[in-house]
């Protein structure tokens, strides 16, 4: 197979990342069949250091500055996030690099028979199969894996890791993983396993009681940033912030990353935890390498600054009311006083109502297109519910997300915001880069 027929055979299978509504069940996420796979393949999972991060909000953040940290810190290191920006192969790095196209081929070539012979397996799992064997064949010191969905039920969570985390949580596929944020927490926290210590990002008082509660069920160590590791922010520019990380009466440590947002520094504590834990275990990592990699990261699409002829754009995979809240904080404190011309898209089993309300009262104008995605919401559709919100703006709706930039770049805004979806995100970057 080329790259493209071995992306067909992989999308061939059950994608649930693509369905809205299934059941979330052991029957449906059956984790005996990912190890069986890994078995055959010889336990790859195995063969390195880990570490395995969930979350509603941040966990790719924070598998980005971790991998990147291990890697000034001279690891050879495989990152796995999901969904990709662009590119599927972004899903698989080694050494921050994507897997190379020829490779997933072949790659998916030779390990067909095996899914082949597995009856149930799913496109996330043949990924995840894939970034094991990967890693393994790279001879990867460490690997970093964030969450697909969930926790408990979620392919990755075959790793018996280092050390594992869970960043902020807050409402989102609540027909899969409960209704209340202790039912949210239950299932992210489904990735604590027996002796392998575990952070924290800050969470509400229901969610921090459900994640504590398991912890001490399984007889694991709880890092809580905000209580045991505490964070200030000192500075911020368009290029980046700095920040102070303590613990009890020790000196403070400081850092910079180029990564916009107050929620930023957040995840980039609960990294600086995880690589404590990591050194409690004797992993040499020097403090230069924890500022190198830190300062180096990487993370595309999360508060991104691009520009369009004289104008500015902003793109967010903002995806949920509470990250949709957290671009409005910082879109206020990086650009005070402007009021942008939004291009808006979602997906159609996400709170657009939410994400909305939070929006809504920065916007000068709003343009809404549907990316070219089965999950993507109809525009005339998210037009009515803006609408109907009785907000004064004016709502333009686009056929194409190329569409939807030029609307904006006639306009008189200075300033655009591209948000709502990652797939949205991902095909405005694209268009942007060929017109810069």
């Amino acid at each position: 197979m080329d790259y493209q027929q071995a992306l067909d055979y992989i999308y061939s299978f059950v994608d649930y990342g693509l369905k809205s509504r299934y059941k979330y069940s052991p029957e449906t996420f059956d984790l005996t069949r990912m190890r069986t796979v890994l078995a055959r393949l010889g336990d790859p999972q195995r063969k390195s250091p880990s570490a395995h991060v969930a979350g509603t909000k941040g966990k790719g953040s924070v598998s980005a500055m971790l991998a990147s940290i291990l890697g000034a810190a001279g690891y050879r290191v495989g990152l796995y996030t999901s969904p990709h920006l662009q590119d599927f192969c972004e899903r698989i790095q080694f050494n921050g690099q994507p897997i190379p196209q020829e490779a997933l081929a072949v790659l998916a070539t030779e390990l067909r028979p095996l899914f082949d012979s597995t009856v149930g397996i799913t496109t996330f799992e043949i990924t995840t199969a894939l970034a094991h064997e990967w890693f393994a064949r790279q001879g990867a010191d460490f690997a970093v894996f964030e969450v697909g969905l969930g926790g408990r039920l979620d392919a990755t969570n075959v790793l018996y890791p280092n050390v594992c985390a869970i960043t902020s949580l807050s409402y989102d596929h609540v027909q899969l993983l409960g209704r209340t944020l202790t039912e949210i927490a239950e299932e992210k926290a489904g990735i604590i396993k027996p002796g392998v210590p575990v952070v924290s990002a800050p969470q509400q008082a229901e969610a921090a009681d459900k994640i504590a509660a398991i912890a001490r069920e399984r007889g694991t160590r709880l890092c809580q940033v905000g209580r045991e590791w505490l964070f200030e922010r000192e500075s911020f520019s368009l290029s980046g912030q700095s920040f102070a990380v303590w613990r009890d009466d020790e000196q403070r440590r400081r850092f910079e990353i180029p990564l916009l947002g107050a929620h930023q520094v957040e995840n980039a504590t609960v990294a600086v935890a995880m690589v404590e834990e990591l050194r409690e275990q004797r992993f040499a990592i020097p403090e230069e390498a924890v500022q190198q990699g830190l300062a180096g990261v990487r993370w595309p699409g999360r508060f991104e600054i691009l520009r369009l002829g004289d104008k500015t754009v902003v793109l967010d995979c903002a995806h949920n009311r509470d990250s949709a809240a957290r671009l409005a904080a910082t879109l206020k404190e990086n650009f005070p006083g402007m009021r942008p011309a939004i291009i808006f898209g979602a997906s159609d089993d996400k709170d657009v109502s939410g994400m909305l309300a939070e929006l809504l009262p920065l916007a000068s104008r709003v343009t809404v297109a549907r990316a070219n995605h089965p999950r993507a919401s109809d525009a005339a559709q998210l037009a009515e519910i803006i609408q109907s919100t009785g907000v004064a703006l004016l709502v333009n709706i686009a056929h194409t997300v190329p569409q939807a930039l030029d609307m904006a770049r006639s306009s008189s805004e200075p300033l655009i915001l591209v948000t709502g979806s990652i797939f949205l995100v991902a095909e405005a970057r694209t268009e942007l880069k060929t017109l810069s």
